[in-house]
């Protein structure tokens, strides 16, 4: 086809009078229509207006609100003649504090500003100094764009897989891949892919291997939403629900304050939760609760006594191993227990308040009092922010967490607890109460066993070395990378060398999108691929009591295409076995998970079917199946959208973890090698060891951490700073979910992405609040506006992770404010991501304004 430059010469596309009214219902008129390069025809110019539709014409649809923001909430939008119209949350009910309306925040409002958005990608589009084998990788991310027929864009990918694989073997592909291509590159031989914990931080593998498997996945905080009302204290621990969990985690916390919970916050930043909720702030600094903790177990060991008792000695004695030198693991050394490593019986480093203090920055007194209380307060809630343990070696953090909960008992109790709590779990663990079933797709083999760590990643590309365990470090020859749903080289850490990786190393590299995303951008070819509204359908979930059946909203815009029919025509161009990509219809897939959906009986005793299948139903879809009695109709759970399982105090639904094994651990073991919480953990130890990066300990003990905070100093005795003085945490910020949404101009609008600073440390530097400034760490600059407040801990910055980079190609600079940026790939533990333990230094920018909802969207 006569290939035309995007950026600089619109497609001449003339649309009718009706398509027009359409598109301007959809996204406001003219001007998104000329961004959209369509050009407006006679019928429009000289045709009258017609009168608005009326409400008769459409229907609610059922929407996906499909991104990973913590809430996936219930959306419903208005769809006349195949366009959306408006949008609405959930009214299928009442809403109360016991039956709660499954409400959409402004992430989910906003939906339809991504699907329908001007910035949509349209067409196949190939990076215009691109050639097979790489061209002049230099230009990527910042080259000019051609559009390409489907037929082009799918020989050129197909004939470079097939290229790299008989240049390099198929360990030179890495499949950035779940959507689709798993399959089609699983069965062409295989590719390395990527791995590591990201918003889990260390609790995968810490819960775990000190207790068993959870009843709520390997982390929870120990309550369902019902339970935790009957909290006295809830200290929310690194967390800001109110911004990071959509949904109904805020409104979950609401009601255990109404209950009389007393709240609190321990955290740098005084958040918007805490504002709400707090009845006290602790400002700590990043990266240090470890030292915290040991300091709160050393006031509890040290002030225990019969007159005044601060440890649970019953539940340590039956229910632990490895708190004192007489309650060790069979073959441990006595001397390796928690209580002689706290008082400093061997090391002589007592971890007493005054030592914890320096380091966390919380007053010893303070350190006592909180000690005393959180010992003495029966049940006690500690909710966990992922915020605590995305830090290096955070192995230990995690784990004296749970430790310090089986001193004081706070464990296994209706209403006590400790874990993580973030996303859907946020303030209501528990297995689910309403599931769907499979798809009845069975998983593809993955023959080559090349697993690089996400803090490695783009290390390994540039240097040709990984880290496949203790001592084992092996060779490796990335060529290209696949991006077909995730967005690694925008959210994982060391963006600064993945950047130069993709401009260095890389011979190709290619994108599906629906948006000119950090990845597509750097793309040489980009599939335009459909978002959940324009697929047939499917289910989603956003807490343990409800299943939200979405619907097709709208056909497929533009060129797009459905990232299994991309699969399936690379696949047929590699000449592999297309029926083994996608074996089962659409259709069939959506009707199985119906089919097997269940839901907690009344009783709480087990499962049953939720959905009644009859014949007619069967017939109607086009499926097979077979009829089955349920709670719901077919028709009524697609109309309704959503199945929500009602709550009431004291029903048969609670759940507490561990709280069957509190009560009589012989009847209700923990699959641990002592049937017990292994508070010395030999099993953590030596699962952290052979990661082959940090060598752990069987107990929590306070580790010096990578860019923590005693690398702000360039002489830690004599605290002389060095060049990186102040310390930076992410966090998830209001306008997007991750990377999710940042392209919406509404929310760009509303939340600015500031850097947010004590105006202590803004004096000492000459910044005034709003003025923009430069933040520079071991591994980047971003440029962003500042905000000053005395809710920020001084020492201390904040900004929001997952912006699109914008990089300044004169100074190098992100002016977008990507953390990753700042974040360099440090694999420390079990090789997840150490987002909060970063060093920077911030300093008063000149000549630049960062208004970035004015900026010109990346429309192709």
């Amino acid at each position: 086809m006569n290939q035309k430059h995007i950026l600089k010469r619109p497609l001449d596309h003339t649309v009718s009078r009706r398509s027009f009214l359409k598109w301007n219902a959809v996204i406001g008129g003219t001007a998104v229509l000329a961004g959209m390069g369509l050009k407006m025809g006679r019928l429009v110019t000289l045709a009258a207006p017609s009168a608005p539709p009326t409400a008769t014409e459409g229907q609610w649809v059922t929407a996906a609100c499909w991104h990973n923001c913590g809430g996936r909430c219930l959306l419903k939008a208005y769809v006349v003649d195949g366009v959306v119209q408006r949008l609405k949350t959930d009214d299928t009910h009442p809403d109360s504090p016991d039956f709660p309306q499954q409400r959409a925040c402004q992430r989910g409002r906003a939906n339809r500003m991504q699907v329908l958005g001007p910035d949509r990608l349209k067409y196949p589009m190939k990076r215009a100094h691109w050639t097979p084998g790489g061209g002049d990788k230099s230009l990527r991310g910042r080259d000019t764009w051609l559009r390409i027929s489907w037929d082009e864009a799918l020989n050129l990918v197909a004939g470079e897989i097939k290229r790299i694989k008989e240049s390099y073997g198929n360990g030179a592909i890495l499949g950035e891949v779940n959507a689709g291509m798993e399959r089609t590159l699983a069965l062409y031989g295989g590719y390395a892919t990527s791995w590591g914990s990201t918003s889990w931080g260390t609790w995968p593998d810490v819960g775990p291997a000190m207790a068993g498997p959870y009843g709520d996945s390997y982390s929870n905080t120990g309550n369902d939403r019902l339970r935790l009302r009957q909290s006295k204290l809830i200290i929310v621990w690194g967390a800001n629900p109110a911004w990071t969990s959509g949904g109904n985690p805020a409104y979950n916390y609401l009601q255990a304050k109404k209950a009389g919970a007393k709240f609190i916050f321990i955290d740098p930043f005084y958040n918007e939760s805490a504002q709400v909720l707090a009845d006290e702030w602790i400002p700590i600094r990043p990266a240090t609760d470890i030292a915290l903790l040991l300091g709160m177990a050393y006031v509890m060991i040290t002030e225990d006594s019969k007159t005044n008792p601060l440890i649970d000695w019953d539940f340590l004695n039956r229910c632990t191993v490895g708190f004192d030198k007489d309650h060790m693991p069979a073959g441990a050394d006595p001397k390796a227990n928690f209580r002689d490593y706290v008082l400093g019986t061997y090391d002589g480093k007592p971890k007493d308040p005054r030592w914890a203090s320096e380091i966390c920055g919380v007053l010893p007194e303070k350190i006592h009092e909180l000690a005393i209380e959180y010992a003495t307060t029966h049940p006690t809630t500690i909710i966990n922010g992922g915020t605590t343990t995305r830090v290096h070696r955070a192995e230990d953090t995690a784990q004296a967490f749970m430790t310090l909960a089986c001193m004081a008992g706070n464990i296994g109790l209706p209403g006590a607890g400790v874990g993580l709590s973030v996303h859907n779990r946020g303030g209501n663990a528990g297995p689910s109460l309403v599931t769907s079933g499979g798809t009845g797709v069975q998983a593809l083999k993955n023959n080559i066993d090349i697993r690089l760590n996400q803090n490695e990643l783009w290390d390994a590309v540039l240097s040709g070395h990984y880290t496949a365990g203790k001592g084992d470090s092996r060779k490796v020859d990335i060529r290209m990378v696949y991006y077909d749903a995730r967005s690694t080289l925008n959210q994982k850490p060391g963006a600064t060398k993945g950047i130069r990786a993709h401009r260095e190393k890389l011979e190709f590299v290619v994108a599906q999108a629906y948006a000119l995303t950090t990845q597509a951008k750097f793309a040489d070819i980009i599939l335009p691929v459909t978002t959940p509204w324009e697929k047939e359908g499917g289910f989603l979930t956003g807490n343990r009591e409800i299943l939200i059946f979405y619907s097709k909203v709208t056909e497929p815009l533009f060129e797009a295409r459905d990232d299994l029919w991309i699969a399936k025509e690379i696949g047929k161009r590699l000449g592999v076995d297309v029926a083994q990509i996608d074996p089962i219809s659409d259709k069939q897939k959506i009707f199985n998970q119906l089919m097997g959906a269940k839901v907690m009986k009344p009783d709480g005793s087990g499962m049953e079917t939720l959905v009644t299948i009859t014949d007619s139903d069967i017939k109607e879809w086009g499926v097979q199946g077979k009829p089955q009695p349920g709670r719901i109709s077919v028709a009524d759970f697609k109309a309704r959208g959503v199945y929500q399982v009602e709550r009431k105090p004291g029903d048969r639904l609670g759940f507490t973890e561990f709280e069957k094994f509190r009560q009589d651990p012989a009847a209700a073991p923990r699959e641990t090698p002592s049937k017990k919480i292994e508070i010395h953990c030999k099993t953590l130890a030596d699962k952290i060891t052979a990661y082959g990066w940090t060598v752990k300990s069987p107990l929590p003990v306070y580790q010096r951490i990578e860019e923590g905070y005693e690398d702000t100093f360039y002489d830690w005795d004599n605290k002389v700073k060095g060049d990186y003085p102040l310390q930076m945490y992410t966090i998830h910020y209001r306008r997007r979910a991750h990377s999710n949404f940042d392209n919406v101009s509404w929310l760009r609008e509303a939340f600015h992405q500031p850097v947010i600073m004590n105006p202590t440390d803004a004096e000492a530097r000459g910044i005034q609040d709003g003025e923009v400034v430069k933040v520079s760490s071991r591994h980047g600059t971003v440029l962003r506006p500042v905000y000053l407040t005395n809710r920020m801990m001084p020492g201390v910055v904040t900004l929001g992770e997952g912006a699109w980079i914008e990089l300044d190609e004169a100074t190098g600079y992100d002016t977008a404010g990507n953390t990753n940026i700042l974040n360099g790939g440090i694999p420390t533990g079990q090789g997840h991501a150490g987002w909060n333990s970063c060093n920077v230094e911030v300093e008063k920018y000149y000549g630049t304004q960062l208004a970035d909802h004015k900026w010109p969207q990346r429309i192709l």
